[in-house]
């Protein structure tokens, strides 16, 4: 039941952010949750390597390597997701701040 939650919540951050951000698109709903599902995975398996790799950077940078790292991989995540597109690098960093806002913000509503 946990697992449906955050995946509602993902899904809905995720069109949340279709709508605040230019750019940003999302073709249909089965889009979404596609996304939401690889998003969540990328975030799982692939983002604490790159993190790990890139800790001495990030240390130097105050966390902004870190930040890079989202961002990277949230438009990585676009190129491969089929209609799931960012429109350039810039909409990406946007859409990274915006998707942690708001899914703070729902995670904390839904509690």
């Amino acid at each position: 039941m946990k697992i449906i939650l955050q995946l509602t919540l993902s899904v809905l951050t995720l069109l949340i952010v279709e709508y605040l951000v230019p750019g940003f698109t999302i073709s249909d709903i089965y889009a979404a949750i596609v996304t939401a599902v690889v998003i969540g995975i990328v975030n799982t398996l692939i983002k604490p390597i790159f993190q790990l790799i890139a800790l001495p950077i990030s240390i130097l940078t105050f966390g902004l390597a870190a930040f890079l790292i989202n961002v990277s991989l949230l438009w990585l995540t676009s190129i491969f997701v089929p209609g799931f597109e960012i429109a350039n690098f810039a909409t990406a960093i946007l859409a990274s701040i915006m998707l942690s806002l708001v899914s703070w913000f729902l995670h904390r509503l839904a509690k």
